[in-house]
């Protein structure tokens, strides 16, 4: 039997429940592009060409933030992906919702309002808590099937995400479906050849969360960004600590110093370090330093060196497989964008398996003009990225899975 059901299981002629995750950036008060959209377009089109009436739910921001705002306009951006208009109602499941919900005709599209606009929706609880609230007895009832394509919020426990698995029949969409199966091919798959993860960003106590996890299984780790540093710093290097105006380093390393330390001594030789760093000099150029030179910090490094780059290339190009969590540097500014933007050229120009994962990193492909088809996976989580790589469950998949059996 597979994972879980998918579209393929699906009863034709179906009026179907379908969870994303449209969440974005929101600026002036309007939803940004981006590559969930274009994603989850995959999963809708084919539903509504299948000619099932199509219904959406999905979250932006939480309450009290500024990104916290109604999907009318998130419903505008996935209707220029898609051969059909989304419609869209004001409401979760209130009268409104329910009749446009029964009105919708074969392949016809409606997006509900902001999950997080529903009072059930949050917090966390168990599933079957959550799918005794109002909003999934009230709205479940018109529903044939619940699919869920929303990957990236899998690890949350709210309503939309564990309640309607447990009062409908459920499946996964297309991007759940490619997700899933490239963010756990590392602890799944079996590779012929040394297993390499680039280990970069600024939440260091999540990737080196993900190396203690994976020290077994990944032959090589490959470090930037604030955890590349840390390490450095373990190693003896005066750097890795925090600048006047900075808070990026000491906290991180008092939470996870003795991780780090430990994980050098148990797999020091997997472990590959930047040979040099790169800092903004007084002219506003790149300047940098060799890490052996460093007698004090006095600079805020942002990117690995060019030297660095050097090293971590030929040890991609031999690997099997590649595995992307973090960036090696703040590429959004194009000086301090060598180290991530030459690390995956080198891996989009090897023959290898391939997952880039997080949102933040998988934007440099295509700021920088990367081909996505050149990469086995290019993931759109980040919490539930981490989570599938440390080997924790993540509770939405859980329920598709037990649900397939």
């Amino acid at each position: 039997m597979s994972t879980f059901r998918t579209l393929d299981d699906l009863p034709a002629d179906s009026r179907v429940l379908v969870r994303l995750d449209l969440n974005s950036p929101i600026e002036d008060g309007e939803p940004q592009d981006n590559r969930r959209f274009g994603r989850h377009a995959g999963t809708v089109r084919e539903l509504a060409d299948a000619g099932h009436r199509v219904v959406l739910m999905a979250h932006q921001g939480r309450p009290g933030r500024d990104d916290f705002t109604s999907l009318s306009g998130h419903a505008a951006v996935l209707s220029t992906y898609l051969d059909c208009e989304v419609g869209f109602v004001a409401e979760t499941h209130a009268e409104a919702a329910l009749d446009a919900i029964e009105s919708l005709d074969a392949g016809e599209v409606l997006l509900l309002e902001n999950t997080r606009m529903c009072d059930d929706e949050l917090p966390e609880a168990s599933p079957e808590e959550k799918a005794e609230t109002e909003f999934v007895r009230t709205l479940a009832p018109p529903f044939d099937a619940y699919v869920n394509d929303a990957y990236s919020a899998a690890h949350r426990s709210h309503a939309s995400l564990v309640g309607f698995p447990l009062v409908l029949p459920a499946y996964a969409g297309r991007v759940m479906e490619a997700e899933y199966e490239a963010n756990t091919a590392i602890a799944r798959r079996e590779f012929d050849g040394p297993v390499t993860m680039v280990v970069g960003g600024t939440k260091a106590t999540d990737v080196i969360g993900v190396m203690d996890a994976l020290g077994g299984t990944v032959d090589r780790f490959l470090l930037g960004g604030v955890a590349g540093e840390l390490f450095l710093r373990a190693a003896g290097y005066p750097v890795g600590s925090d600048l006047d105006g900075m808070d990026l380093f000491d906290d991180q390393w008092a939470a996870t110093h003795r991780t780090v330390e430990s994980i050098l001594d148990e797999h020091g030789d997997g472990i590959h370090l930047a040979s040099d760093l790169a800092y903004e000099d007084a002219a506003g150029d790149r300047a940098e330093d060799a890490v052996a030179d460093i007698d004090e910090k006095t600079d805020a490094y942002l990117d690995v060196g060019s030297g660095t780059v050097n090293d971590y290339e030929p040890l991609i190009r031999d690997s099997d497989a590649v595995f992307v969590k973090g960036a090696l540097g703040v590429f959004e500014d194009e000086r301090f964008s060598v180290g991530t933007v030459g690390v995956l050229a080198a891996i989009a120009d090897t023959d290898c398996f391939s997952v880039v994962g997080g949102g933040d990193t998988s934007r440099a492909i295509g700021m920088y003009g990367l081909d996505e088809a050149a990469f086995s996976h290019v993931s759109i989580a980040g919490g539930a990225y981490i989570r599938a790589l440390t080997g924790e469950s993540l509770p939405a998949v859980e329920l598709l899975r037990t649900d397939a059996k």
